[in-house]
């Protein structure tokens, strides 16, 4: 990629970027904000040896440059949950978290008292109400799972019609 930059470019000079440094305390109406843009929530589901043979998982996500590994990395202390995964092949790295219990008792409530505003808002909406039912435990059964599928899976994230 770089040499077809510089045949491309071959007069321009490349320039480091900045390092800026990640704040100490995190604001977090700046962290609603910034989950707007940038998260990521999950409905996964995947085949499984249970008895519907379909398994259920959520998961909060950033992906990000690995230069805001250190980002990523105040957002565990921040928010007291998630681990960071730095990927291998690209530079790049994530935030997740798929605790359910964390989900519940952390992300959720964090995003009720810090709205998340923008169309994330209604993927964060859907992704509470698959919340719900795994709390009521209906993604056992196999109208709970067709509801996620279908009216709540299909509509979240790049499903979502506006």
């Amino acid at each position: 990629m770089r040499s077809f930059r510089k045949k491309a470019f071959p007069n321009i000079v490349p320039k480091d970027r900045l390092l800026i440094e990640t704040p100490v305390n995190l604001n977090p109406a700046w962290l609603a904000g910034f989950t707007s843009g940038e998260a990521c929530f999950f409905i996964n589901m995947y085949k499984s040896e249970t008895r519907l043979g379909m398994s259920v998982k959520l998961e909060f996500q950033f992906t990000l440059h690995a230069r805001d590994e250190q980002l990523m990395i105040s957002l565990i202390e921040y928010l007291g949950c998630g681990k960071y995964y730095p990927r291998l092949s690209r530079e790049l790295g994530d935030y997740s978290v798929t605790k359910f219990s964390d989900l519940t008792e952390k992300i959720i409530p964090f995003f009720v008292k810090y709205p998340i505003i923008g169309v994330k808002s209604l993927d964060f909406d859907d992704w509470c109400k698959v919340a719900e039912l795994m709390k009521e435990k209906k993604h056992l059964t196999n109208e709970g799972l067709t509801q996620i599928r279908k009216a709540i899976k299909a509509a979240i994230n790049t499903g979502r019609k506006i």
